[in-house]
């Protein structure tokens, strides 16, 4: 297949800011190029294409990087802010779209998914976050019914926020887990890892870290500066230990130091790829049971749950967690989440986007 990828308005490949859809890109590009398809990566200047897609084209657009939902009341209306990077990568693939089979969508945003009905090229959607915006589940709603094989889901937990036709496609994640290294042996330490954001929770891994007296290593982007200032003021002094947003080689490495990743989010993420970057590396997590974190940790084999909100839950899981031999994460990441399983997951989707019967009027 010809694929163009289109990449998230939210921030440019390798900047950070968009999140856990950047390692999905850089998993999905890799794994399709593995298997033959010709990919392009259509998205924000001064994007670069990480180890794995070389062989990928990159095609960059300028523009104001799009809002993210996260970040929006519910009954927030629909932003496109002028000059948007948003605006700017959808006219490019539009006039594009000739020369490709078949299009991927990686951004939570209305525009693209209005657009469905309405492309010559079939234009499929992995969905990257859970329910936040009402005028987000209306339009995934209206897609499950008119181009229900065109959407897809990384969970069970994820595809349940939304009012679906009929049974979700659901294709995990994947990971190149050569490039994470088992470290069998930890410090006496804790980690945490994520954009520095309200909704991800960092101050109920603190609070932990706090009664446990133990140090939390943190990962990420401050993308809220007050935010992080606030947590590092609710705990004693040398609790915290900002560790900034590293890329994968040297993240692991840190990461792989850990005895326990606490994962605390506040809402229904959709997957948690740090969780399994975490395993990959050895290392067991501790986390609530919500969303998809909730749904990849299974209790006493790679990680333990708490309650949502249940600090002192939490604080019981990560101690269970201590005790679990560190090869066992690592195997179950080996046998759910190889970059080679999540490229087949992929291309079965697409092929099922393809065969899918165009509907009337469309």
């Amino acid at each position: 297949m010809r694929v163009l990828v289109v990449s998230t308005p939210v921030g440019w490949l390798g900047s950070g800011l968009g999140g856990g859809v950047e390692l999905t890109a850089a998993s999905l590009v890799a794994g399709l190029l593995q298997r033959g398809h010709a990919v392009t990566v259509l998205a924000g200047a001064p994007s670069q294409l990480p180890a794995g897609c070389d062989a990928a084209r990159l095609w960059c657009e300028g523009g104001v990087s799009q809002p993210s939902w996260q970040h929006c009341g519910r009954e927030a209306a629909v932003q496109i802010p002028a000059e948007a990077l948003l605006g700017h990568l959808w006219r490019r693939a539009l006039a594009e779209q000739a020369g490709f089979d078949v299009l991927i969508n990686l951004g939570y945003d209305w525009l693209p998914l209005w657009l469905t009905p309405h492309t010559s090229t079939p234009l499929a959607h992995l969905v990257s976050m859970g329910s936040v915006s009402t005028a987000m589940d209306a339009v995934i709603a209206e897609i499950a019914r008119s181009h229900p094989q065109h959407l897809a889901f990384h969970t069970a937990s994820q595809a349940s926020d939304f009012d679906l036709a009929g049974a979700p496609r659901l294709v995990g994640n994947g990971f190149d887990l050569d490039r994470y290294q088992f470290q069998p042996n930890a410090d006496a330490v804790l980690g945490w890892a994520g954009r520095i954001a309200p909704e991800k929770g960092l101050e109920d891994a603190a609070a932990v870290a706090a009664r446990l007296q133990r140090p939390l290593w943190i990962w990420g982007v401050r993308e809220d500066e007050a935010y992080a200032r606030w947590v590092e003021a609710s705990v004693p002094t040398g609790t915290l230990e900002w560790r900034g947003f590293l890329p994968t080689e040297r993240l692991q490495q840190e990461l792989g130091r850990c005895a326990v990743l606490l994962n605390t989010p506040k809402w229904n993420e959709a997957y948690g790829n740090v969780v399994v970057e975490a395993m990959a590396c050895g290392v067991p997590v501790a986390t609530y049971a919500r969303g998809g974190p909730g749904e990849l940790v299974q209790e006493g084999v790679n990680g333990c749950l708490a309650p949502p909100e249940d600090r002192e839950a939490l604080a019981a899981a990560v101690e269970r967690a201590w005790q679990i031999p560190r090869h066992q994460p690592r195997a179950w990441a080996e046998c759910h989440c190889s970059r080679s399983a999540f490229a087949e997951r992929i291309e079965d989707w697409l092929n099922a986007v393809l065969a899918e019967p165009p509907c009337e009027g469309t």
